[in-house]
């Protein structure tokens, strides 16, 4: 993409991307606040805010190496122009609006990258595409969810064990304080690994609108109004998801969210470090299937859980499908 097409485009599009960057927020708002809301320990309204901050606050903590990713390493940049942004992000978009309708706890990072790959194709076939980058993604779908399951399900083996001769009550007012720990962490990782998301695809636009080049880091402002965009987007949360992901799954008890979120935190902070988009949504949903199954299989609503999968097994793919013919779109509209 040139410099000819318009600032006014590049503008709109940065603008678009900072839409999905809100709706990311406001679609795995659960993911952030479910445990916390459920068991009782803060109310929804002050559980928001708190994520909103701690989501604003992973600004200073994590590098950008996913944003690395999303802009570099899942399709060639030098195939890219503003259709395919165009087509990526309201492949995104429409899924995250899709799911968030009927309450299913889909992954938006995983809709952003079916939408690049999906609008990528539609452009150029498969020879942009990063195989390495892609693959990566891939894996963690069935990664994140597994490492936060056999953390969850660990933290709590071990935390049952050591608090086994502890009156319940006197755990309970323990972990509600521990709790915000938790959450807070938990809330962290969430920003430091999906507002780098958004970053990576407007980092994407301006390297292929010759506005940056392939070799500069990414432009401060790219990276303030990501994390601003994704702490609004948690500010208003997406409520019709937290019952699902708070007690749908599992029944939790503080010392079961703190596990959860504990265990969900660690996998996000791994991720992040290792430069790899991975979904919120997939890593707290397998912390908590794990602190269920931890308690008891049987506790564990495996029939809820089992249909979750399943909209992450089609995330991928209907996303790169709407992506590619909102790109046949754009071709027309910009």
């Amino acid at each position: 993409m040139e410099m000819s097409i318009g600032l006014e485009v590049v503008i709109g599009l940065v603008l678009l991307a900072l839409v999905f960057d809100f709706l990311n927020g406001f679609h795995d708002a659960a993911n952030s606040i479910a445990t916390v809301v459920s068991t009782g320990v803060l109310k929804p309204q002050h559980a928001v805010a708190f994520a909103a901050f701690f989501n604003f606050v992973a600004i200073g903590v994590f590098h950008l190496k996913v944003a690395a990713t999303v802009g570099k390493g899942i399709v060639d940049p030098a195939f890219v122009d503003h259709y395919v942004i165009f087509g990526a992000l309201m492949g995104a978009i429409a899924w995250n609006l899709i799911t968030w309708f009927y309450g299913i706890p889909s992954s938006s990072s995983h809709a952003l990258i079916g939408g690049i790959v999906g609008a990528t194709m539609a452009h150029a076939g498969t020879g942009p595409l990063i195989g390495s980058g892609i693959g990566r993604t891939v894996l963690f779908i069935v990664v994140s969810p597994m490492l936060g399951m056999l953390l969850g399900s660990l933290i709590m083996l071990i935390t049952a064990w050591l608090l086994r001769r502890q009156a319940p009550m006197r755990v309970d007012r323990w972990f509600r304080r521990l709790q915000l720990v938790s959450a807070g962490l938990y809330s962290l990782g969430h920003g430091g690994n999906d507002a780098q998301k958004t970053v990576g695809i407007i980092w994407l636009l301006l390297i292929s609108a010759g506005i940056t080049a392939k070799g500069e880091p990414v432009p401060d402002w790219v990276v303030i109004s990501c994390y601003v965009a994704i702490a609004l987007g948690t500010l208003f949360g997406g409520w019709r998801i937290v019952k699902t992901m708070g007690q749908g799954i599992t029944k939790l008890k503080p010392v079961g969210g703190f596990c959860a979120e504990t265990g969900g935190a660690i996998t996000l902070f791994i991720a992040s470090g290792l430069g790899i988009p991975v979904s919120t949504t997939h890593t707290i949903t397998g912390a908590i299937v794990g602190v269920g199954s931890a308690h008891r299989v049987s506790s564990v609503r495996w029939g809820l859980a089992g249909s979750i999968v399943w909209a992450w097994v089609f995330t991928i793919p209907a996303s790169a499908l709407i992506a590619a013919i909102a790109f046949y779109v754009g071709k027309h509209v910009l």
